[in-house]
């Protein structure tokens, strides 16, 4: 019995493993793709906005606005910036196991929106007390940092979701829709930076020439117009289809092939060879009559071990990116920032560069690099994810080695002019020298970060697609507590001795510039260890 053509057009067009809004199967005329990615990607510029317009100038404001140290601002930066990466983690669990990514992100909004009118409100009330009481008292401290971290806590549940449910967008299994979806990562990450750009520009200028409280208050304010676009789009988006079959679950069928491979472990398996041979012992039938696992169930969880090497290796290789928000910031004070006659720009302006970088990067990488990558290796992507980490950090090695030159410049000038025991002294030095380095680290971004994203997000089952996004994520957060553990013993070692620190309050004293070179050799060994384990990894089916 033959299926007349018009069911078979309309089967045709139904996605698989998505619905729509109502909880019909999802049209894919008339749902998801471009249409609602460009949506997504959207509030996700506008979330950027509000996040970056806070983080790119913290530091300014921890040590002008609540006197602390370098060395402690950039812990206490490192710190946040390193939970706000590590709790997607959690947010990704919660989403993919109980509430999906569209609630999810609904309610990390709503934090997020609460968060930054604390953080408005901690600022207002400060501008208040009198200008000539420099220190805040420890309420207005306690108030600032708890809406501090409910921002992170915010973003703990909308980063890796967003993000993941703009990729879900796209059908896997349409060939057109799956290469839009490799294109998906690069532009998200375009129009992302063109976000963090005019954050930058627009609210460090607000914040160090008109006041704290508007330069966080306009952050919140992009937060909510971000929630209203989101929900006024929800009629267009494709939800992944959730199984509420227990079995189903993928924490659930995963942790199942850890359980039942210990319970065999004493049992033979003839069934499997190769890595991990150990978790091929969970599709034996055991003597307590506990039901196998299936072979995909058994490949899944064998895929997820295999990632943390390489998710390790990454993590460490990510500990520089802590410092271009951070240490570049306050080298940049003490330099010659004019950029044109009467023109003098904040130093955290030129983050700006970095997201200059990536629109410079992203068409080129799109247009130029993958045609050719295309012709010489034969494969649709052009490189492998993997060799596009790898690229990413090489580059990341070469910056450290840069930003050690040019702090090490800036340093002989210093001397040269007699500036040493002069701190709040300019140094005849342009910022144009701190230029390269801060591009260079847009192409990191192209290459290592965006290739970590999709890599982790590819290498998962469908169902854990946010917990993919989420390592990948986690991985810069860790990296920047592995920064401020850094800077908290090297600063210790290097001042115990009666010497002064690497990072002493006077960085015409200090040598960041060792620091660089220590982060160049340590990316270089991440490097070579990455590449050793990724020579053995095997790329996962796609669901």
């Amino acid at each position: 019995m033959s299926i007349p053509e018009e069911e078979v057009g309309l089967l045709e067009d139904l996605v698989n493993d998505s619905v729509d809004h109502r909880g019909n199967p999802a049209v894919r005329s008339s749902t998801g793709a471009w249409r609602s990615a460009c949506l997504i990607i959207g509030v996700e510029v506008a979330e950027r906005f509000a996040y970056v317009g806070i983080a790119c100038n913290m530091i300014t404001y921890l040590t002008e606005q609540l006197g602390q140290s370098t060395a402690n601002a950039a812990v206490n930066v490192n710190t946040w910036s390193g939970t706000a990466s590590t709790l997607p983690i959690i947010g990704a669990f919660v989403a993919d196991a109980y509430l999906g990514r569209y609630r999810t992100i609904l309610g990390s909004s709503l934090i997020y929106i609460l968060g930054l009118g604390l953080l408005t409100l901690s600022a207002s009330l400060s501008l208040m007390g009198s200008s000539e009481e420099r220190k805040p008292s420890i309420l207005m401290n306690v108030l600032f940092f708890c809406s501090l971290y409910l921002v992170a806590i915010a973003q703990g549940g909308h980063k890796p979701c967003v993000q993941a449910f703009g990729a879900d967008q796209f059908d896997s299994d349409h060939p057109k829709e799956r290469i839009a979806r490799g294109s998906f990562f690069n532009w998200w990450f375009l129009f992302l930076s063109g976000g963090i750009a005019v954050s930058i520009l627009v609210m460090v200028y607000i914040q160090s020439n008109v006041n704290w409280a508007f330069g966080f208050g306009i952050p919140c304010l992009f937060m909510v117009m971000a929630l209203a676009i989101f929900f006024l789009g929800r009629k267009t988006y494709r939800y992944p289809k959730r199984s509420h079959e227990k079995n189903n679950n993928g924490f659930v069928r995963i942790g199942r092939v850890f359980i039942v491979a210990f319970k065999n472990r004493k049992l033979i398996s003839l069934k499997h060879s190769g890595q991990l041979e150990f978790f091929a012992k969970a599709m034996l039938l055991g003597e307590e009559g506990v039901e196998p696992c299936s072979n995909m169930d058994v490949e899944d969880a064998k895929g997820l071990i295999m990632l943390i090497p390489i998710w390790i290796t990454s993590m460490l290789s990510m500990v520089p990116y802590a410092q271009y928000s951070t240490l570049f910031t306050k080298q940049g004070v003490t330099v010659d920032r004019r950029i044109l006659p009467g023109f003098v720009i904040p130093p955290a302006s030129f983050l700006s560069l970095v997201s200059i970088s990536v629109f410079i990067s992203v068409p080129i990488y799109e247009h130029v690099f993958l045609p050719v990558a295309r012709n010489i290796t034969k494969k649709p992507n052009g490189i492998t994810m993997l060799q596009r980490i790898g690229t990413g950090m090489v580059l990341t090695c070469f910056n450290m080695v840069l930003a050690a030159l040019v702090e090490a410049k800036r340093l002989q000038i210093a001397e040269e002019h007699g500036l040493i025991d002069k701190p709040d002294v300019t140094i005849p030095m342009s910022i144009w020298w701190f230029v390269p380095q801060y591009m260079l680290v847009g192409m990191i971004e192209v290459f290592g970060l965006v290739g970590a994203q999709e890599f982790f997000y590819d290498q998962v089952p469908t169902e854990l697609r946010s917990i993919g996004l989420a390592f990948s994520l986690s991985a810069l957060g860790l990296s920047n507590f592995l920064s401020g553990l850094l800077i908290i013993i090297i600063d210790w070692a290097t001042e115990s001795d009666g010497g002064h620190s690497w990072f002493n309050n006077n960085l015409n004293r200090a040598h960041i510039d060792y620091f660089y070179w220590l982060l160049a050799a340590s990316t270089a060994i991440a490097f070579f260890a990455f590449v050793f384990i990724s020579r053995s990894y095997v790329y996962r089916r796609v669901d």
